[in-house]
């Protein structure tokens, strides 16, 4: 005769075990679908040598097909510790589909009055700079904006790269 009594119950492992799978698949699904991007665009672009000419501009082109939603624009900048001043100031243009050219002039603040960077880092900054929050495009189509440097200096050093990213607003 067997003994029953020191064998495991399959059934009660078997349900312990399909309970388990389908709460680790529902946190790995869940996981997946709460870090969806919410960029429209996201994109960054090198400024050649660290040392951005006077007359450079730096371009970044979207397609936008959903006007309903409204969209946060930002710009980043990313710099090291050569940059030598502590403000930024940038010329910036909008091309729509539809319309007249539109000009901007803006101030990025990359440093507090005793030169302590506000970005992100150790030696490589990182600071982004809202420019327009919850902006509702006219038109559908394709958009570019351009950003030229406004300093005095012919040639600015200290700037590596500048991105650009539009995001839907929360």
């Amino acid at each position: 005769m067997t003994n029953l009594s020191n064998q495991p119950d399959r059934g009660i492992n078997r349900k312990t075990s399909l309970k388990l799978r389908s709460i680790i698949t529902a946190f790995i699904s869940l996981l997946f679908f709460s870090c969806e991007n919410q960029a429209l665009y996201d994109q960054y672009q090198a400024i050649d040598n660290t040392t951005w000419e006077k007359d450079k501009e730096y371009y970044f082109t979207f397609l936008v097909t959903d006007i309903s939603v409204p969209y946060n624009l930002t710009l980043e900048v990313r710099n090291n510790n050569l940059y030598p001043y502590q403000n930024l100031w940038l010329f910036c243009k909008e091309e729509l589909p539809i319309g007249p050219l539109k000009r901007d002039t803006i101030e990025c603040m990359l440093a507090n009055e005793y030169g302590k960077w506000h970005g992100h880092g150790i030696s490589l900054f990182q600071s982004s700079f809202p420019i327009r929050t919850n902006h509702v495009f006219p038109y559908e189509g394709q958009y570019t904006f351009s950003f030229r440097q406004g300093m005095r200096n012919d040639k600015l050093s200290g700037i590596q790269e500048i991105g650009f990213r539009v995001e839907k607003a929360q």
